[in-house]
């Protein structure tokens, strides 16, 4: 398998992807996701080169969105002073579920990271799915609190908001990386 940079062309596929999670959320009872994503947004992350898909031949198997900037009144300015990269949007498509896909990417996005020079893998996961979050902990994120207070990114009240963090490292992972080489974190030391 292999990891690129998503392209502007994979937006829909991106869209459909997000609402075959939807899908599968709701089987197992949860509203993640139930709220389309606004597509302008999608692009102007694809277009900002922080949108990853992990391909599989002529299948997406996987994507995850990694950035520097952390979603507004999530994170204490003391922790925005941390060198940092933000996961959103990690998502496994259903043909290659039960595969530990999504922690060989987590993985990957914590060697990135570490390569970034950043201190901390971060992530926001939805408020009310108890099993993401503790599937987060088996992967050896840390809870540090939850956050219920303003608004989501595609309306209404918040609803991703349980924060988590893990130590950026280099990881080995599975896959033919054809990323760009990473830039460093803001506040990244370089010695």
């Amino acid at each position: 398998m292999i990891i690129t940079p998503a392209e502007p062309t994979d937006v829909s596929k991106l869209l459909a992807f997000r609402e075959e999670a939807a899908a599968w959320l709701s089987e197992l009872g949860t509203d993640q996701w139930r709220r389309p994503y606004p597509a302008d947004r999608l692009m102007a992350t694809i277009e900002a080169g922080t949108v990853f898909m992990v391909r599989d031949g002529d299948t997406t198997a996987a994507t995850i969105t990694l950035t520097f900037e952390a979603e507004e009144g999530l994170w204490t300015a003391e922790e925005l002073d941390e060198p940092s990269v933000f996961i959103n949007k990690l998502t496994v498509a259903r043909t290659h579920a039960g595969q530990n896909l999504g922690g060989q990417l987590l993985n990957w996005a914590g060697d990135r990271a570490y390569r970034c020079g950043a201190k901390w893998l971060r992530l926001d996961a939805w408020t009310t799915n108890e099993g993401l979050q503790r599937y987060y902990l088996r992967q050896g994120f840390h809870h540090v609190r939850t956050v219920r207070e303003g608004t989501a990114v595609n309306g209404g009240p918040r609803v991703s908001g349980w924060l988590a963090q893990r130590a950026a490292q280099p990881s080995p992972h599975p896959f033919t990386d054809l990323t760009p080489e990473p830039i460093l974190a803001p506040g990244a030391r370089t010695s």
